[in-house]
């Protein structure tokens, strides 16, 4: 609640307060969709099985106590929601890590390092590489009349919708004028308008990702079944709580998993039309009644029209074919960037005792680089600060990270960062020498690709055991 939500918001909660605790900790307890339950409409006491989630195995015991193996019958107490994976977390610990994190986020607003830009122009800079990289697009569209003209359009073009990703991330959290309804608008504008993508679909995945990172059954940040598996849970079929499917382990994943680590790049250099199916599938199931619906297909209907007249306009079918896919896959750096601040790190659920903060650290990392060049990066390097505070503009979380690096270091937690080359010392960039960054680029993924691979050989090492048993030689 302090890291999604403003001061004025807090201090409206304070008119809902109906209990405080007198003495001691308390006690978090799990959420019911964390079981795999959802409220019963049919009962007003009872709750119904949404989906086998791992944490709702325990239920079976809770069922017997209460003589019914109807989980629709079941009504939910303190001791059932303290259900949960074993730990050897401390409460007392963990609480005092919450107080302590409230106490860092203090001492970041006292900087003013959570004060929004207040309009778009406080992006300076940032607006004039914008405007540049579509002045570019255009310009070598309209005046180009060979292949290499309108592939070097497409590559700014991409570049273009690159760089806008940041502008609708940062909308989303509300940190560019810091007012909920013309941040959305801006959002939408550029991220329907010029993207083609749902800023709805975007901000209901990507808040669950915050919330429940890396978690395989919760976080649809890193349900990239059939193509990745960042852990071995996910050979069971897990059911995940954000799509409402069963994630399903069948054949073709067992054969894309084994490769997933030579199919990494490949697969995230088409991610684009992935952002494509999620969002208009969203559109479709979950919001006709929302009051941004409108808004966004007239976006949506608005984005293919210009898109689709670029690609027309164009000699053949062999350039408008080349000039899709190039101008989708200069975007995927974003995906890249993403993928590798989480896919490296813990994805083990230590229950509702965990705090904030240790959860947030624990499954979260930086990539380190030079001021130079973060803005190729949009803030997204920094994942650590920027997924303990969401709200704090990007352009200030290089300073608001000092400051939690402090915190870590007095709260004795890890804070993740690593360098492009991994195990090196990363000389200061400038634009002079970006080529080192470019070639040194894939290296940084090696953690990655680590886990990709160690992922990848369980699975092979569990076919050969399947293998073994079905020959009667496992022993």
């Amino acid at each position: 609640m302090d890291a999604y939500h403003s001061q004025k918001d807090i201090t409206r909660f304070k008119g809902f307060v109906c209990g405080e605790i007198e003495s001691g900790p308390y006690r978090p307890l799990t959420p019911p969709i964390a079981l795999g339950l959802v409220r019963n409409q049919s009962s007003s006491t009872g709750w119904r099985r949404e989906g086998p989630v791992e944490a709702a195995k325990t239920l079976a015991d809770a069922a017997q106590q209460q003589d019914t193996a109807d989980l629709s019958a079941i009504r939910l107490d303190t001791d059932m929601l303290e259900l949960g994976p074993e730990h050897a977390l401390d409460l007392s610990l963990e609480e005092s890590r919450s107080q302590a994190y409230r106490a860092l986020k203090s001492r970041i607003e006292a900087a003013g390092l959570f004060t929004a830009p207040g309009t778009l122009l406080g992006y300076g800079a940032d607006l004039i590489r914008y405007s540049i990289l579509g002045a570019v697009a255009a310009w070598l569209y309209f005046t180009s009349s060979t292949p290499l003209g309108w592939f070097l359009s497409a590559i700014s073009l991409g570049a273009f919708w690159h760089q806008l990703t940041f502008v609708a991330h940062d909308a989303g959290h509300t940190g560019i004028t810091g007012d909920t309804i013309t941040d959305r608008v801006i959002g939408t504008l550029v991220a329907d308008w010029v993207g083609g993508l749902s800023l709805s679909w975007w901000k209901d995945n990507h808040n669950i990702h915050h919330l429940v990172t890396n978690h395989p059954e919760h976080d649809p940040d890193i349900q990239h079944i059939p193509f990745f598996a960042i852990s071995t849970k996910f050979f069971g079929s897990l059911w995940s709580t954000y799509y409402k499917r069963v994630m399903a382990f069948d054949g073709f994943s067992r054969v894309m998993i084994g490769l997933q680590d030579k199919i990494y790049y490949v697969v995230l250099s088409l991610a684009r039309f992935n952002l494509y199916a999620n969002s208009y599938g969203f559109l479709a199931l979950k919001m006709p009644r929302n009051r941004w619906f409108c808004f966004e297909m007239a976006g949506l209907v608005f984005f293919w029209t210009w898109f689709g007249l670029l690609l027309k306009g164009l000699p053949n079918i062999k350039v408008r074919v080349m000039y899709l896919l190039v101008s989708h896959i200069v975007t995927s750096p974003v995906h890249v960037q993403i993928v590798l601040s989480h896919f490296a790190r813990s994805t083990e659920d230590l229950g509702p005792i965990e705090s904030f903060p240790s959860r947030q650290l624990r499954t979260t990392m930086d990539v380190v680089c030079s001021p130079w060049i973060e803005f190729f990066h949009g803030g997204l390097h920094l994942q650590v600060t920027h997924h303990l505070f969401p709200r704090i503009p990007r352009h200030n979380l290089r300073k608001a990270s000092l400051l939690v690096k402090e915190f870590c270091k007095e709260q004795e937690l890890e804070y993740a960062e690593y360098s492009f080359v991994e195990g090196q010392v990363l000389p200061q960039v400038s634009l002079w020498n970006l080529q080192l960054i470019l070639a040194a680029g894939p290296h940084r993924n090696q953690r990655v690709l680590k886990v990709l691979r160690d992922v990848a050989d369980q699975l092979s090492l569990l076919k050969k055991v399947a293998a073994a048993d079905a020959r009667g030689e496992l022993h």
